[in-house]
């Protein structure tokens, strides 16, 4: 997966805020894991909806359009995040090519917001949700890492019923990142998704103190 890495450089973090990256596998729960740190006084920066935002934005669209070709458009000239992702993610140098246009502008638009929570007195600590947060090298910038840690059947069967991809496309998808047990060793945390909603929110209450008092 090295072809991935864009090799991020560890950047200090200026203010006293912690920076805490999730790590986990598709459809792990790792949007509810940072959703419930919201909760706790934290800003979430979400990089899937940055990388969206890019898309449409004339200069990242163009870059992938000559990238991947005209057929990456729907009838309204908008990339289809679809089609994209179905063909980056049959071809790790494609998906790689994909990364080196978005990953850079989405590091720092993360690197912004991450400036500007640090001067929001109220702000606890600062979440990063990204996807690809180890193949960009982010783990250099997080004071700390939680794993999400899910069955592969409860993913499979979340992904599919949220209408993303049927179990084959996930082990494909995955199998094209950093494995999961690599991203499991090098978290500080783990989070339990494989029952009720309740258990999560006491494991993410927990860390959160632990952080804080760290």
């Amino acid at each position: 997966m090295s072809g991935l890495l864009l090799n991020y450089p560890a950047v200090k973090n200026r203010a006293n805020k912690p920076i805490i990256g999730i790590l986990g596998g598709i459809a792990s729960g790792k949007s509810t894991v940072a959703a419930e740190f919201a909760k706790l006084g934290c800003k979430v920066i979400n990089a899937d909806k940055i990388a969206h935002k890019l898309l449409g934005e004339d200069d990242v669209k163009q870059q992938v359009i000559e990238s991947f070709g005209p057929d990456i458009l729907n009838t309204f000239g908008e990339i289809d995040r679809k089609k994209l992702g179905d063909i980056v993610f049959s071809d790790g140098e494609k998906l790689s090519t994909l990364n080196s246009i978005v990953h850079p502008p989405v590091l720092q638009r993360t690197e912004q917001l991450i400036e500007q929570y640090n001067q929001q007195n109220e702000v606890k600590g600062i979440v990063v949700d990204m996807p690809l947060l180890l193949e960009a090298g982010f783990e250099k910038r997080c004071d700390k890492l939680i794993f999400v840690d899910c069955e592969e059947k409860i993913r499979a069967d979340r992904a599919q019923k949220m209408g993303l991809f049927d179990k084959n496309k996930l082990k494909i998808r995955e199998n094209l990142q950093i494995s999961l047990d690599i991203k499991a060793r090098i978290a500080e945390n783990r989070i339990s998704n494989n029952s009720d909603c309740e258990a999560l929110v006491k494991q993410v209450i927990k860390i959160f103190s632990e952080i804080l008092g760290g």
